[in-house]
């Protein structure tokens, strides 16, 4: 998926600016994932009804409740966060401040809304004994709140504060960047089978299994049938 967000990103902007979002997604996944990995996974771990204080640095684990399959998971999911929000503010903001900004979106804020959600003591989980919202609890399916609604909220407000690419839209679009995009949007089709098909919330029968991948297809047509 963060191949996919790469892509699109390269495909939408001017030549001139091609290594610097590269650089920003390998970021996302390399320097991200260590601050993922020494603060983030600890803050969306069970405490209490707001943020979780263990595995710092992946301290205690393994554990009878999470391992590193848990980490990697959740690893996983940060990236996106920040691969969301990298093509919102691309060709408008330096290097050194996308390292501090994405730090801290993937090291605190993300961790923080996963655990509410995702934990059984976070305030909006559909797991504790009492539940938010109508007694039900967020029930969110891969990440259609935690990831998606995070990362376009973040990327909304940076596009508002950075404003608009002066000049961008004056150049003809060539051909190739065409294809890019078309290929990054294949990339992510498939990519939803895993992440989007399989969901965040765990699946406990094959039955389901069936179910939720002709709903992620449907989904995505609907996607496709929006975007131009």
């Amino acid at each position: 998926m963060q191949l996919g967000f790469a892509m699109l990103c390269v495909g939408s902007i001017r030549a001139k600016n091609t290594m610097n979002i590269m650089l920003t997604n390998v970021l996302d996944a390399a320097a991200n994932g260590l601050f993922y990995y020494l603060f983030g996974f600890a803050y969306g771990s069970p405490f209490n009804g707001f943020i979780g204080r263990h595995y710092f640095a992946l301290g205690l684990i393994p554990s009878s409740s999470y391992d590193y399959n848990n980490f990697l998971y959740q690893w996983a999911f940060a990236i996106a966060v920040a691969g969301i929000t990298s093509g919102s503010i691309a060709e408008r903001t330096q290097f050194v401040a996308y390292l501090i900004y994405s730090s801290f979106l993937t090291g605190f804020v993300y961790p923080v809304v996963s655990h509410w959600v995702w934990t059984t003591d976070g305030w909006a989980s559909a797991f504790r004994t009492n539940k938010f919202l109508f007694d039900n609890g967020v029930i969110d399916f891969a990440g259609s709140g935690v990831v998606h609604i995070v990362g376009g909220v973040v990327g909304l407000w940076g596009a508002l504060i950075e404003g608009p690419r002066i000049g961008r839209f004056d150049i003809r679009v060539d051909r190739w960047r065409c294809v890019v995009i078309v290929q990054r949007l294949l990339f992510l089709e498939l990519s939803c089978f895993g992440s989007v098909g399989m969901g965040s919330t765990p699946i406990r029968s094959t039955k389901s299994q069936v179910f939720t991948l002709p709903s992620t297809i449907m989904a995505s047509g609907a996607r496709w049938g929006g975007w131009r």
